[in-house]
Formats: C-alpha cells, structure tokens, sequence
C-alpha cells in the first residue's frame, strides 16, 4: 500500500533497511564484545565505525525528506523513525565507550545477559522494518513489535534484579557501584528506544491502514 506512494528517485524503505541493518551490527558486535569481554581500542573504533554508517544514513533521510514532496507515510514518521533508530545504535556505541573509559574489563555476566535481550530487540526492530514495505505483512509487523514491547518487559525486570545484587554485592565499593548501575541502566535504555521505535512502526499502521 505505501509503495504506490513513493517517488521512484527515493525510496525511504531502502533508507531504513540500512539503519536497521546498522543497528542490527551494532547490537550484535555488542553481544560478541561484552562475552569475549576484551574491549581494546581497535574493538572501539569498528563500533565507532558503525555508529558513523548509521549517522551517515539518518542524515540521507533527513535530507532526502527535506527535497521530497511525497513521501510513503507522514513525514513526522519518518523523521521519528529515523531519529529513534539512530538513537539505538548511539546508545549502544555510548555503553560500549563508557565500559572503556571506566575501566571495566573482563566478562560480567550481568552485562552479557543484557546484551542478548537487546540484539534480540533489535533483531525484532529490523524484522518491523523490513516488513512496512508491504501492507499484506501487518500481522508479522505487529508481531514483531509485541515481542519488542516483551522484551523492555523483560528489560526492566533484570534491570531491578542487576541493581538489586549489585548494591548488596559491592556495596563496599561505591565507585565500582556507580559505574555499573549506569551501565546496567543504559542497557535497559537500548530496549526503551527500541520500544519507542515499535510505538512509531505501530502508529504508522494505523494511519495507514
């Protein structure tokens, strides 16, 4: 149904393809850093590397909204979409440089747990993605944001539960405290982005359909 709509010189889907699949490496290359946990510079500059691909193809959205008269949904979707989809990769680009700056090496199971749930999350993100092409995958579209919508659940749930043992655990070292609730909060902030992209994906179904 969008297609029909869509000015054959852009092809916003195509556009959105590419963030999901930035996101998709991002999230995955996370999983494998935090279960190796051996984060050096070279392992900070291929996430780097990645993060820039996802901002250089916000950036084209963007842009190619601005030149665009029609486009295959409300161009507020479309910038919100390409803003929250670039925010996943930011925040797990941010989360990978902190775990460097604050020193923490070695694997932390805690972390690795988390880093699951959310390439999980963003595999379900790409899934929604891929899908708006065509209006006959709706249900695979709302499917696909349900488990998203599961997994901030879920996400929130081990977010508590991580605090929660953190605080009795190493409760003799503040500092140590400090630096991992942020980076256990940060996790959970991943899959509260990827929500927030299945609440756009969402409402662009319904005004479309």
């Amino acid at each position: 149904m969008f297609s029909r709509f869509l000015p054959k010189e852009c092809n916003f889907f195509d556009l959105f393809d590419k963030q999901a699949k930035h996101a998709i490496d991002a999230a995955s290359y996370f999983q494998d850093l935090v279960t190796q946990g051996d984060l050096d510079e070279v392992s900070l500059q291929k996430m780097r590397d990645i993060e820039h691909q996802g901002d250089d193809v916000a950036h084209e959205i963007i842009s190619r909204l601005n030149k665009t008269f029609i486009t295959p949904f409300d161009r507020e979707d479309i910038h919100a979409l390409a803003k929250e989809m670039d925010d996943i990769i930011d925040m797990i680009h941010t989360i990978t440089n902190r775990l460097r700056v604050y020193k923490l090496e070695g694997v932390d199971k805690n972390l690795v747990e988390f880093a699951e749930v959310i390439r999980k999350s963003v595999q379900a993100v790409g899934c929604a993605i891929r899908g708006m092409r065509n209006m006959k995958q709706s249900k695979d579209v709302l499917n696909a944001c349900v488990e998203v919508n599961s997994l901030e659940n879920i996400g929130d749930f081990m977010r508590d539960k991580m605090l929660a043992e953190l605080f009795e655990k190493t409760k003799n070292d503040p500092i140590l405290v400090i630096k991992w609730k942020e980076i256990y909060q940060d996790a959970e902030t991943v899959l509260d982005i990827c929500e927030d992209v299945a609440h756009v994906v969402e409402s662009i179904l319904v005004k479309n359909a």
